[in-house]
């Protein structure tokens, strides 16, 4: 195990320290910019600074509305594919296990950049589709750019989740699912109360991954942020640590804000598995 131990202590640990130690100092210039730069102790000053931003705390807002709409589309069209592909009638399942695990197989880049082109007028089939249709949707509107980016996410994620899913199905005893069926229930009644509270805690991880990664979202919002301006480049938190870093070079500030994140995501994994743990014994 100590490989390990060394990996995670150069890759996780030490950058952790590096960024708590960045935090607590600030870079100030002097002589109107031509003295160069001088870092001084700054305290709680760059913690306090991110939590009083206007911009940070909206970015939480938007990821919140986010995941209002990404996290139920997205669990349950995974579970709806999982309990298609494992009922009785379903047919050619190892093909569509592979057909729907696809898209995540693309690197969440490259998924973005996809759509991206599948969004812009004048290029894409699916806009030219909608228009000779006669209908008008503006991909990178103010409203609409929002559910641009929640169809990236859940593209990407859909199969994966369902993949998960399937497994926690097969690990179902099949005697509990005939007598289910001797008992007279149908399939939907079957799927309802007998598999999926059957697979509760592989529900409540899932859940618990998806709220963690939704709070870390980036790169779906930076791509479609270059056509919907209207986004801000601080739309979402981790595109406002990067819009600090490297646009304003406050790395102090940025250092601060990416332990706010991992304080928030930690408290958020911790109540969404307590409400989990209810249901799981519910």
């Amino acid at each position: 195990m100590i490989p390990f131990f060394v990996l995670f202590a150069v890759a996780t640990i030490a950058p952790i320290v590096y960024a708590g130690y960045m935090s607590l100092y600030t870079e100030k210039s002097s002589g109107l910019g031509f003295g160069g730069t001088e870092r001084s102790f700054t305290g709680l000053g760059n913690f306090a600074e991110a939590l009083g931003d206007p911009a940070f705390q909206r970015s939480f807002g938007h990821i919140a509305v986010y995941c209002l709409i990404y996290i139920p589309v997205m669990i349950g069209a995974a579970l709806a594919l999982a309990l298609l592909v494992d009922s009785a009638l379903a047919r050619a399942k190892r093909f569509f296990q592979i057909a729907y695990y696809m898209p995540h197989a693309v690197p969440g880049l490259v998924a973005s950049m996809v759509w991206l082109y599948l969004y812009t007028p004048g290029i894409s089939p699916i806009v030219d589709v909608i228009e000779n249709l006669g209908l008008g949707w503006n991909f990178f509107g103010q409203d609409e750019a929002l559910y641009s980016i929640i169809n990236v996410s859940a593209w990407q994620w859909i199969g994966y989740n369902m993949i998960i899913f399937y497994a926690g199905l097969q690990a179902i005893p099949r005697e509990t699912l005939e007598a289910a069926t001797v008992d007279g229930a149908g399939a939907m009644r079957t799927a309802l109360q007998v598999k999926i509270p059957m697979i509760r805690s592989t529900v409540v991880l899932t859940l618990l991954f998806t709220c963690v990664g939704a709070i870390q979202l980036f790169d779906a919002p930076k791509l479609v942020q270059l056509r919907a301006t209207e986004l801000g480049v601080d739309w979402s938190p981790t595109m406002y640590i990067y819009n600090v870093a490297f646009d304003g070079h406050d790395y102090g500030l940025a250092a601060a804000a990416s332990l706010l994140l991992a304080l928030i995501a930690g408290v958020l994994s911790f109540v969404v598995t307590k409400i989990g743990n209810r249901w799981k014994e519910s």
